[in-house]
């Protein structure tokens, strides 16, 4: 059709038709261009893990700019959406804090086998939105100059875990339990500590860096022998296997530019 259009064109040039004619043609053209364009364009049903929340939308941007495909985002905890994606919620791509979900859908026959690769290692840090609260060497949990400490729920969020093992690894679990307060996911966490619901909390890096800087507030950066890596893995679901804009993201989250964007978030590769 579009080539049909070009050949329209330039007849029409060969005989030097009148300038409405003219128009006419260029719009024959440009709409012909345009519809082959969203007839290749897709959507992508992305589940993402809480922490990767700001780093994802900046990767969607890139994605949908440069592709034409758009992703449609899910947050949550790992351990609820991999409970969502178990009872058939409808996600074609997933992005874990952790590795152990993925291989768990890996070995219940819910992942294109071969897919999964890690695109990203978080890092822990504890944050408060008080810019004097938080010491650079993380005293204040055994000062205990604090009311409440909030963490992600150990059970369904990775960064949640991370916070307990580092807490038992200080030898401060027993005097801070009775202080803390839990979120579902690590971006609820992150929530009850902006708005003063706890005085700080630990989080993802990624949630208070922006440009590679301290956005506000006070931080200390958890020393990564206190918690076991937290390596997040990525995986291509059954349910997206012949959508080209899943494979298309997963293409693109493999990409140098991609890297460079995430390393600005406090992760590693």
């Amino acid at each position: 059709m579009i080539a049909q259009t070009f050949a329209l064109f330039f007849e029409a040039a060969q005989k030097s038709l009148p300038l409405q004619i003219w128009r006419a043609t260029l719009g024959l053209i440009a709409a012909g261009a345009l519809s082959a364009g969203h007839a290749q364009a897709a959507q992508v049903q992305v589940a993402v893990a809480a922490n990767f929340t700001e780093p994802m939308k900046a990767v969607a941007a890139v994605f949908e700019k440069t592709t034409g495909h758009t992703a449609l985002l899910t947050f949550g905890s790992t351990g609820k959406l991999h409970a969502q994606i178990l009872n058939g919620a409808p996600f074609e791509v997933f992005l874990a804090a952790n590795q152990a979900s993925p291989q768990a859908l890996e070995a219940a026959d819910r992942v294109v086998p071969g897919s999964r690769f890690t695109y990203a290692q978080g890092k822990l840090a504890l944050w408060s939105a008080d810019p004097k609260l938080v010491d650079p060497q993380g005293q204040v949990l055994a000062q205990g100059g604090f009311r409440k400490l909030a963490i992600a729920s150990p059970k369904t969020a990775p960064y949640g875990a991370a916070a307990v093992e580092t807490l038992n690894a200080l030898g401060l679990w027993h005097s801070v339990e009775p202080r803390l307060v839990q979120g579902e996911s690590v971006g609820q966490t992150y929530a009850f500590i902006a708005t003063g619901n706890a005085d700080l909390g630990f989080v993802a890096l990624s949630q208070v860096l922006e440009g590679g800087r301290l956005k506000s507030g006070s931080l200390w950066q958890v020393p990564p022998t206190l918690y076991r890596p937290i390596r997040q893995d990525a995986v291509l679901l059954r349910t997206g296997a012949h959508n080209p804009a899943a494979q298309a993201l997963l293409t693109l989250l493999k990409s140098p530019r991609i890297h460079a964007l995430v390393r600005s978030y406090g992760y590693e590769l």
